[in-house]
């Protein structure tokens, strides 16, 4: 009983240090911006993530598509690696569709998607996000150099 109670509170009394965030699971952010366009991005940290930072900063066309999401072409694939099959995205989520190779972040809640992969959310900007017309050109870049 008593390692027990000595395990319980070497747990407890360090709690704060173990929640405390580290380099290593503090989330990567990013800035999209251009023309009307500024929104930043909180990523999960994932292979395709991690990808896709190491790719920055990069500059990219966003188009509509169904009008449903804002979509730019990536000029490689990401990683999929421990990825779900697919994604069920809703208002804010930002992704990337594996069998087209393009971001897409979702301004329109959408149906289960397999092949879409579950890249972070949308912090802030999503409404000049949606209220895009046409295509723009915005640069993609990491924020505080946060680097994977």
């Amino acid at each position: 009983m008593r390692a027990v109670v000595a395990f319980l509170f070497i747990l407890i009394s360090t709690g704060d240090v173990l929640s405390q965030p580290t380099k290593e699971n503090q989330s990567i952010r990013i800035r999209i911006a251009g023309g009307d366009v500024e929104a930043t991005v909180s990523l999960h940290d994932t292979a395709a993530s991690r990808d896709l930072v190491a790719m920055l900063p990069m500059t990219v066309t966003l188009k509509d598509h169904a009008r449903t999401e804002k979509i730019a072409m990536l000029p490689k694939k990401l990683s999929t690696s421990g990825a779900p099959a697919g994604a069920h995205p809703s208002v804010g989520d930002f992704t990337y569709y594996a069998p087209w190779g393009n971001l897409a972040i979702f301004y329109k809640d959408f149906e289960y998607s397999s092949g879409l992969v579950s890249l972070g959310r949308v912090d802030s900007g999503l409404e000049s996000l949606a209220r895009l017309k046409g295509e723009a050109q915005v640069t993609i870049e990491a924020i505080d150099g946060v680097r994977p």
